[in-house]
């Protein structure tokens, strides 16, 4: 297994990896959104994203921003620091916009000052892009709609569907009532119940148990897409507490400390 992650990384250095798991996010981040296929009401919610993972150290945004539909950008992008860069449509079928940012990823790149790229689009355009960023090492994390292209989910080490960071989402479901901790967000018609029992069996040591941590990591290598909220849950602990008839779930005291980490194993 252990060849099979490291293969899977893709590259990423054990430092990258390191900044990640820590406590304090440290990751410098660039964050490049498109704003033809980007909807400014998830921003607050994307922002809080990525801060989970690192610091966003350059924001920018392309598009044409005289016209009628970038409106609502024009209102956020100030308020949040994030530098429009203008682009105008030159020519009638021909995205300019993703031209722009492809090309302006690839000069942040070769300044070397950043561990990773977080591209905002829903655009499969961008998938030579993703794949280019992570031969180079560099964390690459996609944001977009459900719609987006599976090439491009699959070439970003973690892809966040937008739905789940939009505001005032409903909270109505039954999952939510069950479950405090569920988040806003509309979960998926079906659940990868089969998938999630090969992910855990193949992330598991010998008697059957696994890191919840470890677990989630397999999730993600797997299905880049992958993220609890998509299913009704703020966390994956919450959904592995919730189903109880795939998960057992233990407590585990970590040695020389007051803190306990979480184990799952299948249910038998």
């Amino acid at each position: 297994m252990d060849a099979l992650q490291a293969t899977e990384c893709n590259m990423v250095s054990p430092k990258l990896i390191a900044k990640i798991e820590s406590e304090e996010p440290a990751l410098r981040l660039a964050v490049l959104i498109d704003a033809d296929n980007a909807q400014a009401a998830v921003i607050e919610g994307l922002l809080a994203e990525i801060a989970r993972y690192g610091e966003a150290t350059v924001k920018r945004i392309y598009g044409d921003f005289t016209s009628p539909t970038s409106a609502a950008w024009k209102k956020v992008l100030q308020r949040h620091a994030i530098k429009p860069i203008q682009q105008y449509a030159y020519t009638t079928g021909k995205n300019a916009t993703d031209s722009s940012m492809i090309i302006d990823a690839m000069d942040l790149l070769y300044k070397r000052k950043f561990d990773g790229f977080c591209i905002v689009s829903s655009d499969s355009d961008f998938t030579g892009l993703a794949v280019r960023l992570r031969e180079e090492g560099l964390m690459v994390l996609g944001f977009g709609e459900e719609k987006t292209p599976d090439a491009f989910r699959s070439a970003c080490h973690k892809f966040i569907f937008t739905e789940v960071l939009r505001p005032k989402a409903s909270k109505e479901s039954i999952t939510d009532q069950e479950h405090p901790s569920a988040t806003v967000g509309k979960p998926q018609a079906s659940f990868p119940r089969q998938f999630m029992l090969d992910a855990l069996e193949q992330s598991s040591d010998d008697s059957g148990w696994a890191h919840l941590g470890t677990f989630g990591d397999y999730l993600s290598k797997l299905q880049p897409e992958f993220d609890s909220r998509n299913f009704g849950f703020k966390k994956l602990s919450d959904l592995v507490r919730a189903k109880d008839d795939l998960f057992i779930t233990e407590e585990r005291q970590i040695a020389g400390s007051d803190q306990k980490v979480l184990y799952i194993r299948a249910v038998k």
